[in-house]
């Protein structure tokens, strides 16, 4: 018998009592635990195994795995044609972000679906359902947190698809701890993963982002599942992207677009068209980029604007744009362009939401910056793209025929890209730039 102390969150074992476990951050959690220490018995005989079955590569064949399609369109996408049977999917996002009603709605287009959800009742989801306008007559609701008792029933009524709503709440008898902390959450995705793989089940299971930026915990259930999903957006925007991290029945490339309405998430088919419905005419600082968001190119609007500063300092702010780059951006104008810009606020924002994370949209707020600096418009029918290196060279990005084929199908007609790949059969007209301060003394 030995003494320990034992972390009731990450099971983090210790030698002596300490307010905050050194492991997982939290604190008050680590208590005194008796450990029972067996010593092996010189007479124990190893176990002996049988060897592995092996199979040569070409004696296998391809099987068709069955896929589950739903009306939503863009979910299906996703999941790479549908979801596949006995799959174990993990939706994560943010709270509030609308997972829940996702997830309601697929279960709704599914036959023979059970939504098990251990923070609402019965009588909470129904409204959500009413609110979403289903018609659904062979969706099963239950409200249950012990997975022991969620497996019994998977295992007695066998539905094609089964929501877990959600995996943070649900716990089990044979784990100590409260629902939530690491080894109930790893000891219960376990146990689904299990009763999905043996009686072909397709669950999906929802995962709340913590103010960490992890899911239910540092990440304990990406290497478990068969498809992980993300479900983000800003929440004062009605647009949400579906992302996939992992998916081991199809691809990683593909993004859903929703709109988020009174009536629930709806396919958004013509993203581009959409973002750009409402801009605004002849307005200095205002550049449309393409972005990749998996395969797809979406046209979206950079707006910057450049003010003189009332302040010591000057003020740089971004929605939707990385700050950091930002800095190095005006730097670069600074430098290269001979832009004065350091008695000027510069904010910039990515209309409608989205993010521009690749390096394709750093021409743009580059030429938006300065369209502002310039109070000089660029056109409504100009589309640009390009990365933006310290030394003020231009280089050029993946994917430049798709980005230009939706530019052209949005009406475009102009179009700034690196001199390094001058695309060929297409109707716009390309302007091929290769430094910033050509380009910028241009505007």
């Amino acid at each position: 018998m030995k003494q320990c102390f034992t972390c009731t969150n990450c099971d983090a074992q210790f030698s002596k009592w300490t307010g905050r476990c050194l492991e997982c951050g939290k604190w008050g959690t680590v208590v005194e635990q008796e450990q029972i220490v067996e010593e092996p018995s010189r007479t124990q005989k190893k176990k002996t195994h049988a060897p592995a079955t092996i199979v040569s590569i070409s004696e296998m064949k391809i099987n068709t795995v069955p896929r589950i399609t739903t009306t939503l369109y863009e979910c299906d996408r996703v999941f790479g044609g549908g979801i596949v049977s006995g799959s174990l999917t993990l939706l994560g996002g943010e709270p509030g972000i609308g997972k829940s009603t996702l997830a309601l709605q697929i279960a709704t287009q599914v036959k023979n679906c059970i939504y098990f959800s251990a923070e609402e009742s019965g009588e909470q989801i129904l409204l959500r359902a009413k609110r979403l306008k289903t018609n659904s007559t062979t969706l099963a609701l239950c409200s249950e947190s012990d997975v022991d008792t969620i497996c019994a029933t998977l295992e007695k009524k066998k539905p094609s698809l089964a929501i877990i709503d959600s995996i943070q709440t649900i716990y089990t008898d044979d784990i100590s701890g409260e629902p939530g902390n690491m080894n109930q959450i790893r000891a219960c995705t376990v146990k689904l993963l299990d009763v999905a793989k043996k009686n072909k089940i397709s669950i999906i299971i929802i995962g709340h982002v913590t103010k960490e930026g992890t899911v239910a915990g540092p990440r304990t259930l990406e290497h478990l599942v068969d498809t992980v999903l993300y479900l983000e957006g800003e929440r004062h925007h009605s647009y949400r992207i579906l992302r996939t991290v992992k998916n081991r029945f199809g691809t990683t490339d593909e993004v859903g677009i929703f709109e988020m309405t009174e009536t629930g998430l709806h396919d958004v088919k013509n993203a581009s068209g959409a973002l750009l419905e409402e801009r605004t005419k002849n307005v200095s600082g205002s550049v449309i980029t393409c972005l990749m968001e998996g395969t797809r190119p979406l046209l979206i609007e950079i707006q910057a604007l450049v003010n003189k500063t009332s302040f010591g300092y000057p003020v740089r702010k971004a929605s939707g744009f990385d700050l950091n780059r930002l800095h190095v951006l005006v730097a670069v104008l600074e430098k290269r362009s001979k832009l004065n810009l350091g008695q000027y606020d510069i904010h910039i924002n990515v209309v409608g939401g989205m993010t521009a994370n690749e390096p394709a949209a750093d021409l743009a707020v580059c030429l938006a910056i300065a369209s502002s600096f310039k109070d000089k418009p660029v056109g409504q029918d100009l589309v640009v793209f390009g990365e933006v290196g310290l030394g003020g060279e231009i280089r050029s990005v993946p994917y430049t025929k798709k980005r230009l084929k939706e530019a052209e199908h949005l009406g475009m007609k102009r179009a700034i890209l690196s001199a390094s790949k001058i695309p060929k059969n297409t109707t716009l007209k390309t302007i091929t730039v290769s430094e910033i301060q050509s380009l910028i003394a241009k505007t």
